[in-house]
This record gives C-alpha cells, structure tokens and sequence, in this order.
C-alpha cells in the first residue's frame, strides 16, 4: 500500500512518539509498503512551539502539503498529531472526502494546562475531540485510556500498544564495557525523557531515597532543575546504545508521570532488567500490574522501595511481550477498516495521476512554448 503519516512531531525530535511513528514505519517499510512522511523538518519554515522551543511547528506549509498529498496519491492516511500539520492534512482530507485515521499519544489538554493554568481543560478537550472524531479511527495506545476518552466523548477508538527493541535494549549493556554511574552511590534511581513540567520531575526528585538520582535527557525544564536540584545527577541527553547503558547500569527505573498515554520507556527500562516504580495511572497500570517488573503506589517513594526486592529477570521477561512486529501488525489492521473512499477522493487521485504522468507533462510543455513561439499569452497555471 501507499501509506501517508502526517506528523508534527519527528526527528530531530526525541521523545517516544517520534520513537514509535519511526519504528512503525520502518517497519512498514520492511514488509513492502510505499511509505511517505510530511514532517516538520522536511525544509519548512518553522517556529518553536511556546514554552517548548526544542519542538518546532509548520504553520505556512499548506500549499506544500496540499501539492505533496495529491502527487504522491496515498491509499491510507494516517495523522499522528494535532499540530498544524495534522490540521493541514485533516482539511485537505475533508475537502476531498479521503478517509484518515489518527492517533492519540499525550494527554495533550493536561499538558497544556500544566504550562498555561489559566486556559481550562475543558476548551482543550473540545478542540482535541475535535480533531479525532473527525477520523475515521482514532488509535490510542492502552485499554484504560480507550475508556478514558470514550468518557470524554472520544469516538471510534481502538488500542495501539508500543514496542521495545529487545536488540537495543538488553541486560547485555550492564557494565559494558564499565559502570556508566561509578562513583556514585548506589542504589540508582533513574529516570529518561523529556525534562518537562509535565514529566511531574520534581515528584521523583523531592523524594527522600537512599543512594542517588540520576536523570537522563534535555527539555525545558533541565536548567530549572539543575539549579534546584544540585545534588541529582542530569546527564542530557543520550541515544542508542549510550541510553541503552544508561538504563542498564542503574537499579530502578522512577516515572513520576500522570500525562504519558503508554509510557515508552517503561518497557525500554524493562527489556534491560530495571524494575519500575510508577504511579497507578494511564499507562503504567496497563504495563505493570501483575508482571513481577514493578510496583505501582499512590506514594511514589513506597513503590521505589518495593522495587529494589523484585528480580530483574522478571523485568526482561515482560518487556518481550511487546514487539515491534506486533505492533505493527495491529496498527495496519487499525489503518485500512472496511471503507473505502468516496468517489470524490478517487476521482481527485485519477485527474491527479493523469495530470502528473511524463506524456501529459511533456505535451503542456510542447504546447507553452508553440504558443510563445506565436507570440500567444500561456494560460495562468
């Protein structure tokens, strides 16, 4: 199939979204499908989002999109975010009644409020239930936030898990080939990703634990913290096999968030045999309970202290439930439902093909120039 992701958040992004879309579609790839993606980063004109200026949008790019949708003439659509790109793709789409899909990654309206207070929550749900409901499919990526959103007025959702690189991530990277955190005393509590007001940090770091905190990643948040917080550990950011060490050499994973949809990182901590302590919210009460991997409590600091007496063999066990190829599998399944596109979508592709085949280019170029060579206006394009 020729399948189309629009997404607003791509490398050179990172965070576990970016991570998921680039896996899924390589993926894709593999198995012989035609995949292109409208991103960012693809030469627009961009601006910093406000209060996050690591993550950049493309507000003027419609005409771009609009010409890169009709020449590539996608069979499914898939819009990731609801950025100005997503925005961009949803119109066109309507206009010419092609069927998309999306999906839900963050707890987007709590992420605005954690930045902005003053906006309520409630305009932001409208205007992401919006967005969604217009889809034809929204996937999103645990059963409890299937029932979340559904109470929320969120139609036609569908659960879309995540996947862990078991060859990345493995117990392998422990002490290979030394101790990433030597020196410092043990035990290491650890925790990776975006150093952002909506991680809930400061839950992690105000805890009084024994041995050191470590925090892997950038955002910004990190020089805030860095001053608050002089005797953790902030390491920025790390990748690939340096962030598989990071999570190997420690000895409990911490995630303090409540706005995670999933969580990534939980099954990247678990595939390298790190136990993980978390909150019991959206996500890690999808994971955890009942693995042997980690502990949820309502008091972060009694989870991390359970966490130390499980066994890191369980961590591992549970983490390779979760494969890539699974996961693509289901989101395929979720990208093409049992519908096909009206006949304005098609009708729209055969004029588009027809007026972008090499026979019909050549043929208007061959009649500007007979009509410049009589001395004739050419037609405005």
């Amino acid at each position: 199939m020729k399948i189309l992701l629009v997404t607003d958040a791509w490398h050179p992004q990172v965070n576990g979204v970016v991570r998921t879309l680039d896996k899924t579609m390589k993926s894709l790839r593999k198995r012989g499908h035609e995949v292109e993606v409208i991103a960012p980063s693809d030469g627009y004109f961009t601006l910093p989002l406000p209060t996050y200026p690591d993550i950049r949008l493309a507000p003027f790019a419609y005409n771009d999109v609009k010409r890169r949708m009709l020449a590539f003439g996608p069979e499914a659509i898939h819009i990731a975010t609801e950025g100005p790109l997503g925005q961009m793709a949803k119109m066109l789409c309507h206009k010419w009644a092609m069927p998309f899909t999306t999906s839900y990654h963050t707890k987007f309206p709590e992420y605005i409020k954690a930045r902005m207070p003053f906006i309520p929550m409630s305009w932001s749900y409208r205007f992401v239930r919006g967005f969604h409901n217009a889809g034809g499919r929204t996937m999103v990526t645990t059963p409890s936030m299937v029932e979340f959103l559904d109470e929320r007025g969120f139609t036609r959702l569908a659960p879309w898990a995540r996947g862990v690189d078991t060859v990345l991530f493995n117990p392998d990277k422990k002490s290979a080939p030394d101790d990433v955190y030597a020196g410092l005393p043990r035990p290491i509590w650890v925790n990776v990703g975006r150093v952002a007001v909506e991680k809930n940090l400061q839950a992690f770091l105000d805890l009084d634990l024994p041995g050191s905190k470590v925090i892997v990643g950038d955002g910004p948040q990190l020089e805030e913290l860095k001053k608050k917080y002089p005797e953790v550990t902030f390491t920025g950011a790390k990748f690939e096999v340096e962030l598989a060490r990071h999570f190997a050499d420690a000895d409990i994973f911490v995630f303090p968030s409540k706005t995670d949809t999933f969580g990534l990182v939980i099954i990247e901590a678990m595939a390298t045999g790190l136990p993980v302590a978390a909150y019991p919210v959206s996500g890690p009460i999808d994971i955890i309970p009942g693995s042997k991997a980690g502990i949820l409590d309502k008091d972060l600091k009694t989870a991390c202290l359970a966490a130390l007496k499980l066994k890191p063999a369980d961590a591992i066990a549970h983490a390779h439930k979760y494969s890539w190829d699974a996961v693509t599998d289901v989101f395929f399944e979720l990208l093409t439902p049992q519908y096909k596109p009206r006949k304005r979508w098609r009708r729209v592709r055969r004029v588009t093909r027809i007026a972008s085949s090499p026979f019909h280019i050549l043929r208007r170029s061959l009649r500007r120039i007979w009509q410049i060579m009589r001395g004739k206006p050419t037609p405005k394009s």
